[in-house]
């Protein structure tokens, strides 16, 4: 005796009151629950066990929209396919070009907000969307980041590529982690167009051979000794705070942000947290009896035992002194093509050229990391004794202009 299909009627369904099932036939059935809601289900079978499939609530499927439903899931078991696995993957296949529509512009403010917290300079955050939003954002910001090809990623980087090579890699290297994290979220599939090697380097020359190197300015060490004569006769914390930099051939940020719970001058040394280092890591600094002057002359004009204060304050106290104020120093003293990160530059020539100290020893000084693997295996330790005696000695090259004795009525920085 052939199924019957179409048992129920509108006015049926409408009535149907009492929890339980009722049948429609051909799998299909309005559900109706204690709480009195309506609902239809197909029921149908799969190596020969029942399987219940969900069809969607009364008030938004009609008895006519449930059976046009549950014939389709009855094609569907027909020719072999499951129907609530087939449901299934529609959903996901929908969900996934939903992702895909995701646009470059929001996978870089995730990419951004997934790492803000481990980028140890919170300006690298603002120059991560500043380069992106300037270059990236006018072509392929609204895009679908699924749709960036390399033709897109060429027409970012080709304007600047040769005029502004430095930003043009930044650029190149940031869309590239945008795309890869895009591709680890689902928001896109396939190779990286924005990769380097085996790829770009295919078409775009490499930057070494467009961009002009330029370093920075630097003074020739045998100028030093006349240059810190005339810088301890300007006024100023920026004159100090220069003078020390010099002394200690420390970067400029570790100087303007050094505090005095850094400091022990007692052991002469100073201690450079990881978080305010460029390669991560504690840098012990040995200090130089001028070095050691300097920092009494700061201690006295401060009269503070705020051991969270910083050595070199600002205009207000709770700020650090700013990078211009050292370029402004430099000005007043005629010497507008040097930069405060150039002494470094100086002391490593004066290390190669007038002593005998290894490599790995500058180096140290100067907190690089080491990638020479025979220097790295010398350098096991922070060699600290040695830097020590080597400060020692560049302090005393910096200050052969006059007496150590005499110089501490005109020492660097009045106050």
């Amino acid at each position: 005796m052939p199924r019957m299909i179409g048992k129920l009627t509108a006015l049926k369904v409408q009535k149907a009151r009492k929890a339980g099932m009722y049948a429609d036939g051909g799998g299909l059935y309005l559900r109706v629950t204690d709480s009195g809601a309506k609902n239809w289900v197909f029921r149908f079978m799969l190596n020969g066990r029942a399987r219940w499939m969900g069809m969607g609530p009364l008030a938004l499927y009609g008895l006519q929209d449930a059976r046009a439903k549950a014939l389709d899931a009855r094609r569907r078991r027909y020719e072999g396919t499951d129907p609530i696995e087939a449901r299934k993957t529609e959903r996901m296949r929908v969900r996934l070009d939903e992702a895909k529509a995701t646009t470059f512009s929001e996978c870089a403010k995730g990419y951004i907000k997934s790492h803000r917290a481990g980028w140890r300079n919170p300006k690298h955050a603002a120059q991560w969307e500043a380069t992106l939003a300037t270059y990236a954002d006018p072509i392929i910001g609204e895009l679908p980041v699924q749709s960036i090809d390399m033709a897109l990623v060429l027409k970012v980087l080709e304007p600047i590529w040769t005029l502004k090579s430095e930003t043009a890699g930044r650029l190149r290297g940031r869309i590239e982690a945008v795309l890869d994290w895009s591709k680890v979220h689902g928001y896109r599939e396939g190779e990286n167009p924005a990769r380097w090697r085996g790829h770009l380097d295919v078409i775009l020359p490499a930057r070494s051979k467009v961009r002009k190197v330029r370093h920075h300015a630097a003074m020739p060490y045998a100028s030093l000794p006349s240059f810190l004569a005339k810088l301890r006769g300007q006024e100023g914390i920026a004159a100090c705070a220069l003078g020390f930099a010099i002394l200690t051939a420390a970067r400029t940020g570790e100087v303007l942000g050094a505090r005095w719970g850094e400091i022990n001058l007692r052991e002469k040394v100073w201690v450079v947290p990881p978080e305010r280092m460029k390669a991560g890591a504690e840098h012990r600094v040995p200090l130089s009896t001028p070095a050691v002057f300097i920092l009494e002359q700061m201690q006295s004009c401060q009269r503070t035992d705020d051991q969270d204060g910083f050595v070199f304050p600002g205009g207000k106290a709770s700020k650090a002194l700013s990078n211009m104020s050292l370029l402004m120093t430099l000005r007043r003293m005629s010497h507008d093509g040097i930069t405060a990160h150039g002494f470094r530059s100086s002391f490593r020539d004066w290390c190669s050229e007038r002593t005998n100290f290894p490599a790995a020893v500058a180096e140290m000084a100067l907190a690089h990391t080491v990638s020479d693997k025979t220097i790295a295996a010398y350098s096991r330790s922070d060699l600290f004794e040695r830097r020590r005696r080597l400060m020692n000695q560049w302090a005393t090259f910096c200050n052969t202009t006059e007496p150590h004795e005499q110089r501490k009525v005109t020492a660097i920085g009045r106050l």
